[in-house]
């Protein structure tokens, strides 16, 4: 069970063991919405983005002969590096199950913490294989859907709030809702007035679904190219979460969240995933609410994002300057 307990405990055990990553004010992102706006740059944590808070926290709660048993992931994206982050960390044998869509420089940053990687034809192959894994003994850690991975995560905004206590409000980006079901926990048993508002693409969007449809949505394919946003479908846990701890989901489109990327890009020298961006995008729809002296706070969770992919962005969405 996911308890502001479970979230302290994280924190101690996680302390010394991976950034506290900042959180910065933004003149220039304060200008453009119309309020105190600060960044959390988790864009800087080990890894490249927050997914190690959860991973480690919860390797390091396992047994040691669950320990020599191993452990084993799905994930096309942020998770993958996590996991086998904390393995190389605490000297677990980590395999990661991830779909051949899986873009190279993942694959090759998860191999280069010592991961071996297993690729099937989809996401779908990928939970079935691993629980084949888990069946033989090895130890599965799901993403999201574990209150001690969402613990982890919740340690986000334990941080934020010793940084900047009255923050107002904060903005979450969500795949399959574990960063912010820890997050707004935290929040809410903490600092019950901060709004907790999520975030997801069009396209990538199975927990603003699931709210519509009041139960759990598959999505019948990730098209946002919102990659590290794609879950198939959510959690109950996480659908809990959300409907308990956070005030509402704001789903953009591809093209706000690649403007939103181009102006952090530009503005604050931050180079973010889509994933992370679209609580720029999402922030931008809702600015005419904004108090000019209102604390937002806008988590960068991820920063994986290739050359490639932003040459490709500026083309598909035209940003190219003429």
């Amino acid at each position: 069970m996911l308890t502001i307990d479970a979230i302290l405990q994280a924190q101690n055990r996680l302390a010394g063991k991976l950034h506290r990553t900042p959180l910065v004010r933004s003149a220039a992102i304060s200008a453009i919405l119309g309020a105190d706006v600060y960044l959390k740059l988790e864009c800087l944590q080990k890894t490249g983005s927050f997914k190690p808070r959860g991973a480690l926290n919860k390797m390091l709660t396992l047994t040691e002969s669950e320990r020599s048993a191993g452990v084993v992931a799905v994930s096309g994206g942020n998770h993958a590096q996590g996991v086998a982050y904390a393995g190389r960390q605490l000297g677990v044998a980590t395999t990661i199950v991830m779909p051949e869509t899986t873009p190279r420089n993942y694959l090759d940053a998860t191999r280069g913490y010592g991961a071996t990687v297993v690729l099937t034809p989809d996401i779908r192959a990928a939970f079935a294989q691993a629980e084949q894994m888990r069946q033989q003994g090895m130890v599965m850690i799901h993403p999201f859907d574990d209150p001690l991975v969402a613990a982890g995560q919740g340690t986000v905004a334990l941080e934020i709030l010793a940084d900047l206590p009255e923050v107002d409000r904060c903005y979450v980006s969500i795949g399959g809702g574990g960063l912010i079901a820890g997050m707004g926990l935290a929040f809410r048993s903490i600092r019950p007035q901060t709004r907790v508002i999520g975030v997801e693409t069009i396209g990538a969007d199975a927990m603003a679904q699931a709210l519509a449809a009041g139960q759990l949505v598959e999505l019948p394919a990730i098209t946002s190219i919102a990659r590290t946003l794609g879950a198939p479908k959510v959690s109950e846990m996480t659908l809990q979460a959300v409907r308990d701890w956070v005030e509402s989901v704001q789903v953009v489109s591809d093209r706000e969240t690649v403007q939103a990327l181009f102006t952090i890009l530009e503005r604050t020298k931050q180079l973010v995933e889509p994933g992370a961006a679209c609580v720029l995008a999402a922030a931008m729809q809702q600015r005419a609410s904004f108090r000019p002296n209102e604390k937002i706070v806008l988590l960068l969770c991820g920063g994986n994002l290739s050359v490639s992919d932003l040459v490709q962005f500026a083309h598909r969405f035209e940003m190219l300057p003429a």
